[in-house]
């Protein structure tokens, strides 16, 4: 699978998980909302430092962000 469409996937998911919109995410990561959409259409190539970041918003480890789904190959 694509790192990206990976990263992107999960991100949009825990985001909904955690009952957050784009823009509340914006404000607690500092990045844009567009930025966001980007990543989770996998259309982002996120840096490590990134996906910390983002992870650290969202509140959970930043491996949740780089872990393959189970129906992924």
């Amino acid at each position: 699978m694509d790192m990206r469409k990976m990263v992107g996937e999960n991100l949009k998911r825990l985001r909904q998980e955690k009952g957050l919109t784009q823009e509340v995410l914006e404000s607690r990561s500092g990045l844009s909302q567009q930025y966001l959409s980007g990543l989770e259409r996998g259309k982002r190539n996120p840096t490590i430092i990134t996906v910390y970041e983002i992870s650290q918003a969202l509140g959970v480890h930043y491996l949740e962000l780089l872990r393959p789904l189970p129906d992924s190959n």
